[in-house]
C-alpha cells in the first residue's frame, strides 16, 4: 500500500468551529485518516496532518483547502507566522512505498484542480515545483498576504496554476512535495524578537549577512537543514526561536534544541524549553533520549517509554502544554492496536485471558513471553551494572549489553501477539466454505499457508530467545554480582522459551504436507534446543557457584 501524509497549514487559530468544519472534510473521506490537528493563538495559524492513500488524501486536501477558502477571510486575518492564504501551504510526503517524484505528480495533480476549479492562485514548490528558482517556499511567500497584490502580477511570479489575480479573501496557496519536515520551536526567557532572531540567525543554515572590510559577506550558520526566525508569542509572553528542520537525519531536533542553548547562553540568555509543532517520528524521540542519558554517562538500554520520558524532559517539550506521545509520534497514530492486543492486557487480564476456555493464547504466546521476562531479566541485570557504584569507567560497557536485552525483549514481546494471530489465521482456514472442488482446493492451500505461518513464528520465538542466552550468560559471569541470582532466573526462562516454542514448531509442522521443509525445520529447532539446553546448564554452574550457600 503506498501511503503519503499531507501537512496543510491554515491561517485560522482562534476559532475552534472553523478549524472543526475545515477538518470535518477530511474526515468525510473514505480511506483517510486525520492524526492531529494543532492550532496555534499567537500564530493565528493550524498545522493538521493526515495520512492515506494517493488518491483519497488529494480529494480531502482539496475539500479543506475549498472549505478554508470560504470560511477564512485573509482581509481580516493578524498572526505571527509568514502566510499568504487561507490555506497557507500544502505539503504531501511520501511515507511507504511511494518516491518523492510520484508525490511529486501527486502534489501537482492537487495544485491543478485548486487552481482550475477552486480558482486561487497555486504556486508549487519543492519537489514539486520544476523551476529552481521559485522552489523555496520562504522566496515563494516573501512579501507576504499583503505584498501579493502587486506580486503576482509580475511575469516571474506568474502562478502555476490558477488565476492571476490576487484574491483579497482567500489569498493564494502553496502545494508541492518535500520530505519530512519537524516543526519545533525553543522558548527564550526573554521578550526580545530581535535577540531571538540574533539566536535563529546564529543557528540557521542560511545564517546572516555581515560586512567584511567593507563588504558584506554570508555567514553560515551553524546547523545545516535548519530555516529558523525569532519572535514574540504574546499568548505565551515570551519570545521563540521557530525553526523548520528539513532533515532530521543531518540536524536532529536534540542537536537543534542544544545549539540554540549554546547560542542563547553565550547572549546572556536561557533556553527554559520547547514545542513541537504537529508530529515527529518515533526514532526522533529515541534517538532524544539515548542522546540526553549519553551525555549523562546513563545506559541507554531502556524501554522506548522511559527514552520517550527523558526527551520530553530534557528538551521541556512539556512547559507549555502536555506532550502526548501517543498523539504526537507519527508511528503510535499509525498502529493497529489490534496487532498488540495481548501485550497491552494488564497482568491480571492476560493471566486470566490464558486460564479461559478460549484455546488462544496458548503455549506459543506463553513461550514468546517467558523468553521476553527472559531476556528482561538479563536487561535488568545490565543496567544495574552500568550504574553500579564504582564502576562508572564500565557504564558504556553495560550500557551496549543492555540495548541489545531490549532488543530481543521488544522482538519476543511482539511475538506473543503473532503467536495467538498465527492460531487464529488456521482456524480462519478451517473455516472457509468447501462445497465445491475450487473451494476445497483454496481452502485446503489456504491451511497450508496459515501452517507454515504458525510454524515460522514460534520459530522464530526459538532464534530470538536463544539470542539472548548470550547476554544472560554474559550477565551472570560479569554483571552486578548482586543480581546474579536474577541471571540465573533469565536463564530458565530462556530454556523454558526454547522447549515451549519447539513444540509448537512440532505440533504444527504435524499438519505440514512439505515433508523436506517439516524435516529441515524440526532438525534445526532441535539443535537450538540442544544448544539452549547446555547453554543453560552452564549459566546455572556461573550462578550457583557464585552464591555459593
Amino acid at each position: 500500500m503506498q501511503l503519503i501524509e499531507c501537512v496543510p497549514n491554515f491561517s485560522e487559530g482562534n476559532d475552534l468551529n472553523i478549524i472543526k468544519q475545515i477538518t470535518d472534510e477530511i474526515e468525510k473521506i473514505e480511506g483517510v485518516r486525520l492524526l492531529n490537528v494543532d492550532p496555534g493563538k499567537a500564530t493565528n495559524r493550524t498545522v493538521v496532518t493526515f495520512v492515506g492513500e494517493p488518491l483519497p488524501v488529494i480529494e480531502a486536501a482539496f475539500q479543506a483547502i475549498k472549505k478554508a477558502g470560504e470560511l477564512i477571510d485573509m482581509s481580516k486575518h493578524k498572526g505571527e507566522h509568514p502566510r499568504m492564504g487561507a490555506t497557507d501551504v500544502c505539503p504531501l510526503i511520501p511515507i511507504a512505498n511511494i518516491s518523492m517524484e510520484e508525490t511529486a505528480k501527486y502534489a501537482q495533480q492537487l495544485a491543478k484542480r485548486v487552481g482550475e476549479e477552486a480558482g486561487i492562485p497555486v504556486y508549487l514548490y519543492e519537489a514539486a515545483q520544476p523551476k529552481k528558482e521559485r522552489s523555496n517556499l520562504s522566496v515563494i511567500r516573501a512579501g507576504e498576504y499583503e505584498g501579493f497584490f502587486k506580486k503576482i502580477k509580475l511575469p516571474e511570479w506568474k502562478p502555476d496554476f490558477g488565476p492571476a489575480e490576487f484574491d483579497a479573501k482567500r489569498g493564494g496557496t502553496v502545494i508541492g512535495a518535500r520530505d519530512f519536515l519537524v516543526a519545533y520551536n525553543v522558548n527564550l526567557n526573554t521578550t526580545s524578537t530581535r535577540r531571538a532572531n540574533a539566536i535563529a540567525f546564529d543557528v540557521r543554515e542560511a545564517g546572516r549577512n555581515v560586512e567584511e572590510n567593507g563588504v558584506k559577506v554570508n555567514k553560515p550558520g551553524t546547523l545545516k537543514s535548519v530555516k529558523a526566525i525569532g519572535w514574540f508569542i504574546e499568548e505565551y509572553g515570551v519570545a521563540q526561536i521557530s525553526m523548520n528542520l528539513t532533515n532530521i537525519n543531518i540536524t536532529p531536533v536534540h542537536i537543534a534544541f542544544d545549539e540554540v542553548c549554546k547560542s542563547a547562553t553565550s547572549r546572556g540568555i536561557r533556553v527554559t524549553g520547547s514545542e513541537l509543532v504537529g508530529l515527529i517520528p518515533l526514532k526522533a524521540m529515541l534517538d532524544a533520549g539515548k542522546y540526553f542519558l549519553q551525555k549523562q554517562q546513563r545506559s541507554i538500554g531502556v524501554s522506548d517509554k522511559e527514552l520517550i520520558r527523558i526527551a520530553i524532559k530534557s528538551m521541556g517539550l512539556d512547559e507549555l502544554g502536555a506532550f502526548k506521545p501517543e498523539e504526537r509520534i507519527i508511528e503510535y497514530l499509525l498502529a493497529d492496536k489490534s496487532s498488540s492486543k495481548l501485550v497491552s492486557m494488564p497482568l491480571h487480564d492476560f493471566a486470566d485471558e490464558t486460564a479461559s476456555e478460549s484455546p488462544a493464547p496458548g503455549g506459543g504466546s506463553i513461550a514468546a513471553y517467558v523468553g521476553a521476562l527472559g531476556a528482561s531479566l538479563a536487561t535488568m541485570v545490565a543496567n544495574l551494572s552500568s550504574h553500579k557504584k564504582g564502576w562508572d569507567e564500565r557504564w558504556e560497557e553495560f550500557s551496549n549489553w543492555a540495548v541489545k536485552g531490549q532488543q530481543y525483549k521488544n522482538e519476543l514481546v511482539k511475538l506473543v501477539d503473532a503467536d495467538t494471530a498465527a492460531f487464529n489465521k488456521i482456524m480462519e482456514a478451517f473455516g472457509l466454505p468447501k462445497s465445491t472442488d475450487e473451494e476445497k482446493a483454496a481452502r485446503t492451500a489456504a491451511i497450508q499457508d496459515a501452517t507454515r505461518f504458525a510454524i515460522e513464528i514460534p520459530f522464530k520465538v526459538m532464534e530470538t530467545a536463544a539470542a539472548s542466552m548470550e547476554l544472560v550468560k554474559a550477565m551472570a559471569s560479569i554483571g552486578n554480582p548482586n543480581s546474579v541470582s536474577d541471571a540465573g532466573v533469565g536463564a530458565l526462562c530462556i530454556r523454558s522459551a526454547v522447549m515451549g516454542a519447539f513444540m509448537n514448531v512440532r505440533i504444527n509442522a504435524s499438519g505440514y504436507n512439505d515433508k523436506n521443509y517439516v524435516k529441515d525445520i524440526i532438525a534445526k529447532g532441535k539443535a537450538i534446543e540442544d544448544a539452549v539446553i547446555a547453554a543453560e546448564a552452564d549459566v546455572l554452574k556461573i550462578v550457583n557457584e557464585k552464591i555459593g550457600v
